[in-house]
């Protein structure tokens, strides 16, 4: 195993690296800048630059790049050479503390919201110090934010940064209150990443796969998940070749990726890693999913990432598992002293009431185009948000609210009557794959996130709600007196849980009658990403943002805006190419085939067998039905269409493709996959779900 523990982090500068490369005094300087918010002075980022390119080089580096993640939602990277003419026909290689620490691209062609103009294209990227940089491609990668001229965030890592702030600084004065201290207080998250592996040649001939991500056509396989032989079943050798090989890439990042599996769906599976700090986890989940793509290049394989690529099989998701601790411990651990479990009930507090009062903004982090099709269909939470706590945690949680907890302040003892909590073990709950937000022993899944998502929305907003609740509590318990805290935050803690009890349930999400027990509630529940995107500007969430200094105003409008964009011009893709593949692709086969047909009854009724030819005139009678249909539901969609591309506001356009133009795209689907079950195989144009999900 020695070979396998020395392949990990090879390709990155991490902080063992750096302790070997850097000298004492300018590592130290470094720590104090990262842990302690010390200014960075220049001579330190020299130092570390020049050693960073020291190493690159030695990996076969020619380049450097600042990485980043503009709010397209994927990484952007411009190469530059390490290489420095000297005038007289030779060259160094060079790379200074000022090159490290910012760069200076486009602004004004990645999406802005509007804080940018076309002639307004300075923007800036800011090494991001607590992301190791890493070499990739023979390139090095360094981590940076992303801002305009005037200063905005047009990024996705700069809010997430700022929400880890505010949720430290939030959860430092509540442990305070417990005699605590730590340096610092983290989000930790582990992704659980879903995807499809399929084979090149079939992607290829499939349009719409390769367009849109997902096929707008394909009636059901003849078998599909239903004997659930594939979820956790033996890995087919084409599959581990490309996992192994994908193993040793990542590795070598320095991301522990570490279980692997066959999911439910044929030719889906799964990719877990350890856990890491959030930050880090987020830029090692844009790595996982662009290693997934180019590995799979390479094994004559195709890595699809949308969130329902398939129609009547399960989708893809990115269980978003989250935690928050110290350097010492793990804040939503229950623990096994009374003290600890007390303050675990603080912080469980604190959670029940973000994702209540934010439930919406939450939901707003899962909403994509992609992920419309995935919500609520029987693989994957409902729109509506909840929490599941288990049986255990909602007894201690149900006591509190009847009163039946109580403190002996001398000794800060919680009493719960039965004692359930002590006794909790870290998986103390059950798993209920309905909902999407579940306790599961230390930390909670949030698994409404969509797999082709960047998963910085989700913990910024998560975070940020969080970080808010801590302040309340704060905010209430700091002018206590010692000995009557432990009374004064269960009391606080029952208030909290009593107002906020309707965002617990336990039960099954994907029933109805759940849905109308929500509405009764007050709960939020947004069908769809026209309908979850209004959240971003409610003057609440505005409000929310603002107060804990994670997003401005204008900042969270853009991001809005973005949105809503983005939102537009996907489901303007799916609309055009579903039109054109149905009139160019699949109608004139359908045609052809009836034709044959046509001919064929003509001729063997001219050979006088017309009685032996009934079902096959009723075939062509189908046949000639379902084109008249295929017609009609084009025209329909056309109209519709147009409809939504004549709105000149951005959310009434989405509100249009989200209600009208998407029931349209269905029904014209319904009609050509009708022809599917009718015509020829060796006439069909494309890959069926048969040829597709099942290969060798």
């Amino acid at each position: 195993m020695a070979d396998l523990t020395d392949r990990y982090g090879t390709e990155v500068f991490s902080d063992a690296v750096m302790k070997k490369r850097l000298p004492k005094d300018v590592h130290r300087r470094l720590a104090a800048t990262l842990e302690e918010g010390e200014p960075l002075d220049l001579d330190v980022a020299n130092a570390v630059a020049h050693a960073m390119k020291e190493w690159a080089l030695e990996r076969g580096a020619t380049h450097y790049a600042h990485w980043f993640q503009p709010l397209s939602g994927i990484t952007s990277e411009k190469h530059d050479s390490f290489l420095e003419p000297v005038g007289d026909g030779t060259a160094i290689t060079k790379f200074s503390g000022k090159a490290l620490v910012q760069g200076e691209p486009d602004a004004s062609s990645f999406p802005n919201g509007g804080l940018r103009a076309t002639f307004e294209a300075r923007g800036y990227t800011i090494w991001d110090a607590t992301s190791p940089a890493f070499v990739k491609d023979e390139v090095l990668c360094v981590p940076t934010a992303f801002c305009s001229y005037t200063g905005e965030a047009l990024d996705k890592k700069t809010p997430l940064l700022r929400s880890m702030t505010a949720i430290d600084t939030q959860a430092k004065r509540v442990l305070a209150l417990f005699g605590k201290y730590p340096k610092r207080v983290v989000p930790s998250v582990g992704d659980e990443q879903e995807y499809f592996l399929i084979k090149k040649e079939a992607y290829r001939a499939r349009r719409d796969l390769v367009i849109c991500g997902r096929t707008l056509f394909g009636a059901s396989p003849c078998k599909g998940q239903e004997l659930e032989e594939h979820y956790f079943g033996a890995i087919r050798p084409t599959v581990s070749a490309y996992m192994k090989d994908l193993d040793d890439e990542l590795w070598a990042l320095g991301i522990p990726s570490k279980t692997e599996h066959n999911e439910v769906a044929p030719c889906q599976h799964e990719l877990a890693p350890v856990y890491s700090e959030v930050n880090e986890a987020v830029d090692n989940n844009l790595l996982v999913m662009e290693k997934m793509k180019l590995v799979a290049s390479r094994h004559d394989l195709v890595c699809l990432l949308h969130e329902k690529p398939f129609a009547g099989i399960n989708g893809s998701g990115k269980h978003n598992n989250w935690s928050l601790g110290t350097e010492d411990e793990n804040l939503l651990d229950p623990g096994d002293t009374p003290l600890e479990n007390l303050q675990f009930v603080v912080f469980l507090t604190a959670v029940i009431e973000a994702v209540d009062e934010y439930q919406d903004l939450l939901r707003l982090s899962a909403a994509s185009c992609g992920n419309d099709h995935r919500l609520g269909a029987h693989e994957a939470p409902p729109a509506i948000m909840s929490i599941f706590l288990g049986n255990q945690l909602t007894e201690v949680v149900q006591n509190i609210m009847d009163g039946k907890a109580s403190v002996h302040a001398t000794h800060g003892v919680l009493d719960l009557g039965a004692n359930t909590l002590p006794k909790l073990e870290r998986d103390n709950t059950d798993r209920n794959r309905t909902s999407p937000f579940a306790f599961t022993g230390n930390k909670f899944e949030f698994r409404s996130v969509g797999a082709e998502a960047n998963v910085s929305d989700a913990n910024m907003i998560l975070d940020t709600a969080v970080a808010k609740a801590l302040k309340g509590i704060a905010d209430a318990l700091e002018a206590v007196e010692a000995e009557r805290f432990p009374e004064a935050a269960l009391e606080y803690c029952k208030r909290s849980l009593l107002a906020h009890r309707r965002i617990l349930f336990s039960g099954d999400g994907y029933n109805e009658a759940w849905h109308e027990e929500a509405a009764r509630r007050g709960l939020s529940n947004c069908r769809t990403t026209a309908d979850a995107l209004p959240a971003m500007v409610a003057e609440k969430n505005i409000a929310l943002f603002e107060e804990m200094g994670v997003l401005s105003r204008s900042e969270a409008v853009c991001r809005y805006d973005c949105k809503l964009e983005k939102y537009n011009k996907l489901m303007n893709i799916e609309a055009t190419t579903m039109i054109r593949e149905a009139r160019r692709t699949y109608r004139p086969v359908i045609t052809a085939y009836a034709t044959k047909v046509a001919r064929g009854l003509e001729a063997i009724r001219a050979a006088g067998a017309e009685a032996a030819m009934q079902w096959e005139q009723n075939t062509l009678n189908e046949l000639c039905a379902g084109i008249t249909e295929i017609n009609e539901a084009i025209c329909a969609l056309e109209k519709r269409h147009a409809e939504a591309q004549s709105q000149a506001d951005a959310q009434l356009q989405a509100n249009c493709y989200a209600h009208e133009v998407s029931a349209a795209m269905a029904r014209l689907r319904e009609t050509v996959d009708a022809m599917e079950e009718i015509v020829a195989a060796d006439y069909w144009p494309v890959p069926t779900y048969d040829d597709i999900l099942f290969y060798v």
